[in-house]
This record gives C-alpha cells, sequence and structure tokens, in this order.
C-alpha cells in the first residue's frame, strides 16, 4: 500500500460516454488496481463519485476488497445527502469535505480518475 496515494472519483464511473462503458471502466481500473498490489492510502469520493459506494453499484466488491487490505474509503456526506443516497452506502466511511480537503492536503500524490 502507499501512504502518500489518494484516488479521488468525482464520477459515477471512468471518462465520458455511456453509463455502462464509464461504470465498465472504473471496475476494470479498480480491479487492475487489486491485483497490482500497489493501492493507494484513500479513495475519496464527492458528488456523483459517491454514487460508486452505494447499493447497486457494480464496483462494490473491489471496493470491499480494498477496504479489507486496509485503503480507507470516504463519501461525502453532503453529497450522499443531496442524492438521497444516506441510507444506501454500502462501503466506507461517511465524511465531510473537512475530512476529505484533510487527505488531500497531506496526500503526497492525488491522483483524480
Amino acid at each position: 500500500m502507499d501512504d502518500q496515494t489518494v484516488i479521488l472519483f468525482t464520477r459515477n464511473g471512468l471518462g465520458h460516454g455511456p453509463e455502462s462503458l464509464q461504470l465498465a471502466l472504473a471496475n476494470k481500473f479498480l480491479q487492475l488496481m487489486l491485483a497490482s498490489g500497489r493501492l493507494p492510502a484513500k479513495v475519496l469520493f464527492y458528488t456523483d463519485g459517491v454514487r460508486l459506494a452505494c447499493s447497486g453499484s457494480p464496483v462494490l466488491e473491489p471496493l470491499r476488497e480494498m477496504q479489507q487490505r486496509g485503503v480507507e474509503l470516504v463519501l461525502c456526506q453532503t453529497c450522499l445527502e443531496t442524492f438521497g443516497l444516506a441510507g444506501e452506502v454500502q462501503v466506507g466511511v461517511v465524511g465531510g469535505m473537512g475530512d476529505i480537503l484533510e487527505a488531500l492536503q497531506q496526500a503526497g500524490k492525488v491522483i483524480s480518475v
């Protein structure tokens, strides 16, 4: 695990294009990261990115495995409440923007996907 790296998800998937493609790419990205063994210290989710850690997300299994391996997953509370997803969180911890800001400020490297 890399104690300096933070991954930032601000979209419900990766890239631009059809939703199914974005979600397939996010799943592939997370699976390959797990297989590489080079995991970030934290994965942060805000805006539409919070949907990835909620009920019905196709990437819950790789996120659960990352969490089991010690990666901290932090979801934006305001975003969850705005989208009506506060009761749908399946993985990670709910935090505030202050938690997200602190993680970004302490990171040696931030990768926004």
